[in-house]
């Protein structure tokens, strides 16, 4: 089997897709984008001033861009949760930028390091079904957060039909999976013996395990929490493939 024929589906939602499908399709590979989550923007959110902030939190690239549409400010200290959100505000043009190394954890880690709850209230910027991890740990910590959920992700409610016919087919395809709520879109419109044949390569095993008892051809989690990892355990995938 060619590995380069094998479908790389991408359950990411957009812009995120894109950024990924791009990436796979200069490198030869067969992808299918079916992105199972919607953006919708939350207008009604109410927004801090700047000057009563200390510092802005992003878990996410989507949190970065949805701020930035909203506010032009780009003076405040930007904690970042990983690669992939610190070069989104990289490109928004926040120039004082703080990474951690990809989860909550080592985010709370890094603000409690290098920061005082002295300082100033936090303003986390995120998706309106965040848990609040975060929060609930700087609370701890001594340090005054504000949430604000600039955007929900909507489930799609529907199999594609280009993922439909791919498990017609019945032949092996790989998922990847960004998040546990793309992976729980996915699970919710699809029936257990549709994936016998899909392996999964997940960008963490909190991501993977709503499709874990469903498809059964192998499951490949990131060593690292980010897109990065993520590509490095597709490979491991092909090589699976291919041997």
């Amino acid at each position: 089997m060619s590995t380069s024929s094998v479908p790389i589906i991408v359950t990411r939602a957009e812009p995120g897709a894109r950024q990924t499908r791009e990436h796979l399709e200069a490198l030869g590979l067969n992808v299918v984008s079916t992105p199972m989550l919607t953006l919708d923007l939350l207008p009604e959110t109410q927004l801090p001033d700047a000057q009563d902030l200390a510092g802005l939190v992003f878990t996410s690239a989507n949190g970065v861009r949805t701020y930035a549409e909203r506010r032009s400010d780009r003076a405040l200290t930007t904690w970042c949760v990983g690669p992939a959100t610190a070069e989104a505000a990289r490109h928004a043009g926040f120039p004082d930028i703080r990474e951690s190394a990809g989860n909550a954890v080592d985010l709370a880690n890094l603000i409690s390091a290098h920061a005082t709850p002295s300082d100033g209230p936090l303003l986390h910027v995120a998706n309106a079904a965040a848990t609040g991890t975060l929060k609930q740990t700087l609370t701890r910590l001594g340090f005054d957060v504000r949430f604000a959920p600039l955007y929900a992700m909507r489930p799609a409610d529907t199999l594609p039909d280009s993922l439909k016919q791919l498990i017609d087919r019945g032949a092996p395809a790989i998922v990847l999976i960004h998040s546990a709520k793309g992976a729980t879109a996915l699970a919710n419109v699809t029936q257990a013996p549709q994936l016998k044949t899909w392996h999964l390569v997940a960008i963490s095993e909190q991501a993977c395990a709503p499709l874990v008892s469903l498809a059964r051809g192998g499951t490949h989690i990131a060593t690292a929490p980010n897109e990065a990892g993520l590509m490095r355990a597709l490979d491991q995938a092909l090589a699976t493939l291919s041997a």
